[in-house]
């Protein structure tokens, strides 16, 4: 028997905090929602995309989305999950970050979803407008008492700024806004905006005399790490492939532990319970052969990448371990014979001076094709079919993929 919305929510882990009290409440009509994205970066991450394979959920039992990308409130910055003032952007760089925002929502949320900027509606509202019509709706002892102004400025905190006081009220009005243009009734969002969405909650009581809702997703956590899930030893893990290439996007998701490889199965893809049972099952068998892991990293790519581009990964992944030669990969960098090691990674950027790679040669910690070396140049017999990966240190993420050039 097919699960509800609330069921499949619930049992993929995508349930924090909600204001519903009964969340089955979404199963007899899925209520139009929203889910806000921030335009300070010009890609989403995979900690992003964690979110966006919630929307999708919604999304399968028939609820209309609305992809929001923040224009607006980009141009004030968010003060959730910070110690300090956000380094504002210019208007152009997040007009330009917003349009790639909402490039990737289009192809992960699919064409029915409706994006959306709220650039677009506080645009020309003037500040006795948003005095008026939305402050004056909101307590400064409520906002003073939410954990990340509090935070702020409390004995150690270090300030905030009206700009970042104000964002709260922005989100708020972000929610009204869309709720008496499209009749929007839910807001989706990660657990560290909760004390933000609540905002439009009540502001909508107070201006509407409506009940909307809002849910939020738990942080995915790294089950072995302890830490945010798609952050690497080179920082966040984009799905842009210019700033994360395809390959390492997904061998990031092949070497990822054992530990979690389940929750992960239930959050990063649309496998059925049924479905991922069966891909634990057959990974227990023989966990070395990682079927858990190649399957997530195959679902994931395809998911953001395309199918040939996972397929290329797939092939490229097989071509390392000695298998056939493919076409090179996005982050492929051709070198030619003779090559000193330390004069790759100098231009490879895989350390800062040749002074501190050879210091890297020297302690074990430089592999060609997982083999550690600490010989000086690269020969003709270090490449299998024309390829060679050269890393430094035990992740894939600090490596790279060269190709002969003869």
């Amino acid at each position: 028997m097919a699960m509800t919305l609330s069921e499949e929510l619930k049992w993929r882990g995508f349930v924090n905090q909600t204001t519903y009290k009964d969340l089955s409440e979404i199963d007899h009509k899925p209520p139009k929602f929203y889910h806000g994205y921030d335009g300070s970066a010009d890609s989403l991450t995979i900690g992003n995309l964690a979110a966006v394979m919630m929307d999708r959920c919604f999304i399968r039992h028939g609820a209309q989305a609305f992809g929001l990308a923040g224009g607006a409130t980009s141009l004030v910055g968010d003060p959730g999950g910070k110690d300090s003032e956000r380094e504002l952007k210019s208007e152009a760089e997040v007009r330009a970050n917003v349009a790639k925002i909402h490039k990737q929502l289009a192809h992960l949320l699919g064409p029915k979803a409706k994006m959306v900027n709220n650039l677009d509606w506080f645009r020309d509202m003037n500040v006795l407008h948003f005095l008026r019509d939305v402050g004056k709706h909101f307590s400064i002892t409520n906002l003073i008492q939410k954990d990340f102004i509090a935070t702020r400025i409390g004995k150690e905190g270090s300030g905030i700024s009206y700009a970042e006081f104000s964002y709260s009220l922005l989100q708020g009005y972000d929610f009204l806004y869309l709720f008496k243009t499209y009749g929007v009734s839910l807001q989706l969002a990660g657990s560290d905006q909760w004390g933000n969405s609540l905002s439009g909650v009540d502001l909508i009581r107070r201006v509407e005399n409506k009940i909307v809702n809002v849910l939020t997703c738990p942080l995915i956590i790294n089950a072995s790490t302890g830490v945010k899930f798609g952050k690497s030893e080179q920082g966040a893990v984009w799905l842009d492939p210019e700033k994360t290439p395809v390959l390492q996007f997904y061998q990031i998701w092949i070497n990822l532990d054992d530990k979690g490889i389940d929750s992960y199965l239930k959050v990063f893809t649309e496998l059925s319970k049924a479905e991922i049972d069966e891909v634990v099952k057959k990974h227990n068998e023989n966990p070395a052969r990682r079927h858990g892991q190649h399957t997530l990293a195959r679902l994931v790519t395809e998911l953001v990448h395309g199918e040939k581009q996972a397929e290329l990964a797939v092939s490229q992944t097989e071509q390392l371990k000695g298998s056939a030669v493919v076409d090179a990969p996005s982050d492929v960098m051709s070198i030619k014979l003779p090559s000193l090691i330390v004069d790759v990674m100098v231009d490879a950027k895989l350390s800062s001076s040749k002074s501190e790679a050879r210091r890297l040669l020297g302690s074990g910690a430089v592999y060609l094709n997982d083999t550690v070396t600490e010989k000086d140049s690269l020969s003709e017999s270090d490449f299998r079919g024309g390829f060679l990966r050269l890393r430094k240190g035990k992740s894939i993420a600090n490596s790279v993929l060269l190709r002969l050039d003869s």
